[in-house]
């Protein structure tokens, strides 16, 4: 019969067993997600990460099952990423106006300090499955619409009388900026998406 001490032993052990399983698979989908930004999620393989990890193949699979699987968790990380750079900063402030603005320039900061290496992993990855039916782009459109969604809540809450089509001008200005700077190295680009949100977005007009 265990003892006591021997089930808080097992147990401290299996704990310990979780978290570090837990922190392969954040450090796994941190690098799938880096990956993803330039080489889209058909750049995803278990092989390539197990090699670029120096983890086994086996021990890799064990996480995720599939190579489905594997873009659907990265999606889901590079979602968490961003609330975290983008959206978690803004709400220190209360609806309307002013945190309108903080979404604008955080996704802005987003891209420019390359938080991940492709610029916005979004943006990277809509065009990849834009076209496919299927659940991985269906958690990528999620992704867009959410953000969307967003965007026009909180510009409906600063007074906008068209919150929707603020939205689009918004997420325009901020998706050519990022091409420009993915594409053709244009850095200045972010400066002229910021003078163009100047012109619309109301909490700078006052």
């Amino acid at each position: 019969m265990a003892t006591a001490s021997t089930a808080v032993t097992v147990g401290v052990v299996t704990d310990g067993r979780i978290e570090r399983g837990e922190q392969t698979r954040r450090l796994i989908l941190r690098r799938a997600t880096e990956i993803a930004s330039v080489d889209g999620l058909e750049g995803l393989s278990i092989g390539r990460l197990a090699t670029e990890l120096d983890i086994s193949k086996s021990g890799l699979f064990a996480h995720f099952g599939s190579k489905e699987e594997l873009q659907l968790a990265t999606v889901r990380a590079a979602r968490a990423i961003f609330v975290e750079e983008v959206v978690r900063p803004a709400l220190v402030v209360p609806p309307g106006a002013e945190r309108l603005w903080l979404l604008c320039e955080g996704w802005l900061s987003y891209s420019r300090r390359r938080v991940f290496p492709g610029g916005c992993f979004f943006q990277a990855v809509q065009a990849e499955f834009g076209s496919r039916p299927g659940r991985v782009r269906d958690a990528v459109a999620d992704a867009g619409i959410d953000w969307g969604a967003l965007l026009e809540v909180t510009a409906a809450e600063a007074g906008v009388q068209d919150p929707a089509q603020l939205t689009f001008e918004v997420v325009a200005f901020l998706e050519a900026a990022n091409t420009a700077s993915v594409l053709h190295d244009d850095h200045a680009a972010y400066d002229r998406a910021r003078a163009a949100l100047r012109a619309r977005v109301p909490a700078v007009r006052r």
